[in-house]
């Protein structure tokens, strides 16, 4: 154990005049799909990875590796193959519900802020360990710890001046190959990161957020 030394404790005032602050920041975030093809610094983009690798998780055992790809020939390759999946399920593998609820959004099997963003970021979970002597070891609540890095990482993203879009596909097991990952790691986000294209627009739905009244409640 050692001191807490970082905590630095705030006048009430303060306190909320940091948490609307917050939150008004983060309510201009969307997502986007239409990315310009400008470069993005990669000194940005590793500070962003480093406040991802802040946060906080099972047993401190920071389950998670972030792949960078910025190289076109990986990027087209990737596009190929998420639209392959995409294709599959749009045309049966989703449920009717689900495609109802993807309507708003306007999306559909074609991908091209794959090619088109400067950068992507697949984000895996590491399902165990191994250890000096090359023996398997467990972690622990890979899932949670994994989104809330996730999480940290798009505000950190957001801040910087950057967009992302969080892009699923699946199944997205290519990942695993495409980016030389292990078995021991599991592909389960693909992040998209660059800045607007000129003249890009956002789904109205997206921007609709749900009210305090229905996200929270006190006991």
């Amino acid at each position: 154990m050692e001191p807490l030394t970082g905590y630095r404790e705030l006048p009430a005032h303060t306190m909320l005049e940091r948490a609307r602050a917050s939150y008004q920041n983060l309510l201009r975030r969307r997502t986007v799909r239409d990315f310009d093809s400008r470069p993005v610094d990669r000194a940005v983009i590793e500070q962003c990875l480093l406040a991802a690798g802040t946060a906080p998780s099972g047993a401190n055992q920071q389950p998670w590796h972030f792949v960078v790809i910025t190289d076109p020939q990986r990027k087209s390759q990737i596009r190929e193959a998420a639209e392959e999946e995409e294709r599959t399920f749009y045309n049966g593998r989703a449920p009717e519900e689900w495609l109802r609820a993807l309507a708003p959004l306007g999306t559909d099997a074609n991908k091209p802020f794959l090619d088109e963003a400067p950068l992507l970021i697949a984000i895996f979970a590491q399902k165990y360990g191994i250890d000096a002597q090359g023996e398997r070891f467990s972690h622990y609540y890979v899932p949670e710890s994994v989104g809330i890095a996730t999480g940290f990482l798009i505000a950190a993203l957001h801040e910087a001046g950057l967009v992302t879009l969080t892009h699923t596909p699946s199944p997205m097991g290519f990942l695993s190959k495409l980016c030389g990952r292990p078995e021991s790691e599991k592909p389960v986000i693909l992040l998209v990161v660059g800045h607007p294209k000129p003249g890009c627009e956002v789904p109205v739905h997206g921007g609709i957020k749900k009210p305090l009244a229905q996200i929270s409640s006190w006991l």
